[in-house]
């Protein structure tokens, strides 16, 4: 037997196809959370720096999606009023959906 051939019979072997995209499915069922309702001065905190917030500012932003906390950090590349929402990194993020913004120098 050649080298080559020797060494595929050590690769890895999934008896059980699909079982580790199922737990994966699990795990993200478990880790979910609640939406968190904000407290009055929360509220008027971020409304005050979404007054404030201008296309192009970076911010730095925590909210709520699919069942998890995101915070994430970029420039807005969109602000709608209309709809109540901004866009950073191609994500759009509704008002609602949102816990803090913080604009970053």
């Amino acid at each position: 037997m050649n080298r080559q051939d020797r060494a595929k019979q050590f690769l890895p072997f999934d008896a059980l196809k699909g079982l580790h995209e199922e737990m994966r499915k699990r795990e993200e069922l478990i880790l979910r959370e609640e939406k968190r309702q904000l407290l009055d001065e929360e509220i008027e905190n971020l409304s005050t720096e979404l007054v404030k917030l201008r296309k192009g500012d970076v911010v730095e932003v925590v909210f709520f999606h699919l069942g998890h906390t995101i915070k994430l950090k970029g420039e807005i590349t969109c602000k709608n009023l209309t709809f109540k929402y901004i866009i950073i990194q191609d994500i759009k993020i509704f008002f609602d959906d949102m816990y803090s913004l913080k604009i970053v120098d």
